[in-house]
């Protein structure tokens, strides 16, 4: 983006109520310090972090702790490297699970749960805490326990979530991988982390159609030499009642789907080398209570990998008072959830939302959703008729969701009674400005906020994201998150307001991940390497006069056409509003004369559009006409889909390499790696 551009989206849209305020945890925190304004409570929790932070874990998440730290941070190893907590002992399941025996909470619904199709099942706190102590000593049965790596390679499922906590509840680590990733993908992360277990399933359906899941799994697993157990989960069995002992028939069958994995193995010339354990067996006959692993809370909990541009997927690690104190304290704070909603965030246990959903709402005793399927199927109103059913309050969805969903106009929307609604989320991309209106207007009626919500993986959450008591413009974000010492900044680190510049943070957070898995020195090198102390995200945004935050990309997705900065999203706003656009993806390549020229890859809402020989030329115009004609397109390429992943978002570095002809590093997040190829065909005859 031009940095003289202007940004801004438009005048505000959403002011909150009197009664927004009053009933927010924000306000209520701020109250209770005596804090008048938001931009006095930034001041506080940035420049006395440890105040803040101190203060979230004692008073607003209220979290127990086996042994009370000394120190809530250490920074003697610098700014990259706290040490959070110090001293202290706690297992983060204590707080998910434990503390609520006894309570009202254990009564109230843990997990809202429906499967593509149809079927419905819910599970208690008490539900959820037996399930999981049951697994957990099955688990400790197996020889797994502290500092034991475990992949979960599952849907997300309330299996899933069993998982994920019983490996935790042992002292073990989590590890997250993506439903849809291929077999390489999947070794490479477990042979990263020296992985013991892994669970998973024998499969799940997408749009009426059976995926063999358990195939991969066994594919992946004979190249992992560490690994030694494999738990899998038989959705044939899965039933209103929980987990259940399935009949005879699904037995067979899941003799069937191993001896086919077996053959593959053997085909490959690769000995399975683990044990396998059929999930209804393993926990049969486990006792309803099961001790928890007492742990250090820097203790490591967790190994996300995200994927790069180049090189093998980067392992996040987080500890058991890191990322589930910053999830649940953005949920608390931004997104203002309360003990009585559910939040249903579109999301996989794979990407970061997915842990995210779990520990946020579990620490809030709230109600988490999950819905395993395809969200248009069997018609466009999925989405909608899940809210309606369930209740749900909260909303998570993306941008590119809202722009395949508005293409079927509002009577897949008027069909439900939305009336549970109390607010929408969105993350994982810019906004263009239609799509957000569309969702404010027509799904909330004009009534309903939109928290935009930005940050990644190795933030634990968010650094900027919208409230319930600040003022809303389409697109924007109301401010950095408390806590979170955001920044604007020039090529030289100075503070820039008005303008599009590099999104930095200035001082620790809580959440802030714990480096790269065995890999210091790529994580110094990542975050910290271009200004002293200071660590740089990765994202161009900016911040307009009324003081609202932009996020405008990634800043290796910024296009410089002979000497001007672009934001891929400016552009692909520009496209999209044309009539015969579902959604497009702007990218910059090398131009002799200019430095790079931008290329766009549009997606038609009809393919009768195609036919048009005027077309291209009219998207050309419009660009033009928008952004001047230096900026003109070089290229418009039509294609059938763009590559996204599973959360959709779109993956530009991968469309700019497939038309360059490039390697387009690591692929496996995709969620329709066939795009890629589709891609290249495309750009061979542009």
């Amino acid at each position: 983006m031009d940095p003289s551009h202007d940004f801004a989206t438009g005048p505000i849209v959403w002011r909150p109520t009197a009664e927004h305020i009053a009933n927010s945890n924000l306000k209520r925190f701020m109250d209770r310090h005596g804090i008048g304004s938001y931009d006095e409570l930034m001041r506080r929790s940035t420049e006395d972090f440890a105040w803040f932070w101190d203060d979230v874990l004692k008073n607003e998440l209220k979290i127990g702790f086996d042994k009370p730290y000394e120190k809530i941070v250490d920074l003697s190893r610098g700014i990259a490297l706290p040490q959070w907590c110090v001293g202290g002992e706690m297992n983060i399941v204590a707080n998910l699970l434990d503390r609520y025996a006894g309570t009202p909470t254990d009564a109230k619904l843990a997990i809202k749960y429906e499967s593509e199709d149809g079927s419905a099942r819910t599970m208690t706190y008490a539900e959820l805490r037996r399930e999981v102590n049951r697994m957990a000593g099955a688990l400790r049965s197996l020889g797994l326990g502290k500092g034991d790596a475990v992949g979960v390679f599952m849907p997300l499922a309330p299996e899933c979530v069993i998982a994920m906590l019983a490996v935790i509840k042992i002292g073990g680590i989590f590890l997250p991988l993506f439903s849809g990733f291929g077999a390489g993908a999947i070794a490479s992360r477990l042979n990263d982390a020296e992985a013991k277990a892994l669970f998973t399933c024998d499969c799940f359906t997408r749009r009426g159609n059976t995926v063999n899941m358990k195939a991969t799994a066994n594919e992946a697993a004979a190249q992992v030499p560490t690994l030694r157990q494999m738990i899998v989960h038989r959705r044939d069995s899965d039933n209103n009642s929980g987990v259940g002992v399935p009949p005879a028939r699904d037995r067979a069958s899941e003799t069937s789907l191993d001896h086919a994995a077996s053959r593959q193995g053997a085909r490959a010339g690769r000995p399975r080398h683990w044990k396998e354990h059929a999930w209804y067996k393993l926990i049969d006959a486990r006792p309803a209570d099961s001790p928890t692993q007492r742990t250090n809370a820097e203790d490591p909990m967790m190994i996300i990998y995200t994927s790069g541009t180049t090189g093998k997927p980067k392992g996040a690690l987080h500890t058991h008072c890191g990322f589930p104190i910053k999830a649940a304290q953005d949920i608390l704070h931004g997104l203002d959830l309360h003990d009585d909603e559910t939040l249903w965030w579109v999301t996989d246990i794979g990407w970061m939302m997915g842990p995210w959903l779990v520990f946020g709402t579990l620490l809030l005793g709230a109600t988490m959703m999950l819905y395993d399927g395809a969200l248009d199927y069997p018609g466009p109103d999925r989405l909608w008729s899940l809210c309606a059913k369930h209740r749900v309050t909260s909303l998570g969805i993306s941008p590119t969701l809202v722009r395949a969903l508005l293409k079927h106009g509002e009577e897949p929307v008027r069909k439900h009674d939305l009336s549970s609604l109390r607010k929408f989320a969105s993350t994982g991309e810019p906004w263009n400005p239609d799509p957000w209106m569309w969702l404010f207007q027509t799904v909330g009626q004009g009534k309903l906020p939109i928290i935009n919500y930005s940050g990644g993986t190795e933030i634990s959450g968010g650094i900027v994201m919208g409230n319930v008591i600040m003022p809303l413009k389409p697109c924007a974000f109301s401010a950095p998150l408390p806590g979170m010492a955001a920044d604007v900044v020039d090529e030289h680190g100075n503070s820039v307001r008005g303008k599009v510049g590099e999104l930095v943070i200035r001082k620790p957070w809580i959440g802030m991940t714990r480096g790269f898995w065995r890999d210091e020195k790529r994580y110094l090198e990542t975050y910290w390497s271009r200004f002293k102390d200071v660590w740089v995200h990765g994202d161009f945004a900016a911040v307009d006069d009324d003081g609202l935050w932009y996020i405008v990309g990634r800043s290796d997705d910024t296009i410089k056409v002979a000497g001007k900065r672009l934001g891929p999203a400016e552009v692909e706003s520009i496209l999209v509003g044309d009539p015969a656009v579902q959604e497009a993806a702007a990218i910059g390549v090398p131009d002799e004369l200019k430095g790079q020229a931008l290329v766009c890859f549009v997606v038609l809402k009809s393919s009768e559009d195609l036919k048009r020989e005027d077309l291209k030329q009219r998207l050309v115009n419009r660009v033009v006409n928008e952004l001047g004609k230096p900026l003109a397109p070089k290229a418009i390429v039509f294609v059938n889909e763009l590559p996204k992943t599973r959360n959709a978002k779109v993956l530009r570095r991968v469309i700019k390499a497939a038309y360059l002809g490039n390697d387009p590093g690591d692929v496996s997040s995709l969620e329709n790696p066939g795009a890629v190829e589709a891609l290249k065909r495309a750009a061979s005859v542009r």
